[in-house]
């Protein structure tokens, strides 16, 4: 639930800028590097996606309200299920999603 909250957080240029300010890629790359649970690792994939990622062009600063097309959701949420599907099968297996 942190990390969602941080990635809250980052939604706008400001908010994006104040968590890089505070070494939070640093703490996230850490976590990852040893959290033992899939679905917490994908969620610190995802954040530290957004803080390495290029900044948005201007009129789009706002993550939050950038107009997604309809098949462009359809697809990234197709690619959330197939991600979540394999953190269950290594949860289920014992290992760490690749």
């Amino acid at each position: 639930m942190l990390i969602e909250a941080i990635m809250l957080l980052t939604a706008t240029a400001p908010g994006r800028q104040q968590v890089r300010d505070q070494g939070t890629y640093l703490i996230l790359r850490e976590l990852h590097s040893w959290e033992p649970e899939p679905d917490v690792r994908l969620a610190c994939e995802k954040l530290i996606q957004v803080l390495i990622g290029d900044e948005p062009e201007c009129g789009m600063e706002n993550l939050l309200e950038v107009q997604v097309p309809e098949d462009v959701e359809r697809q990234l949420q197709q690619l959330d299920r197939e991600q979540q599907q394999l953190a269950q099968e290594s949860r289920v297996e014992g290992t760490a999603p690749t």
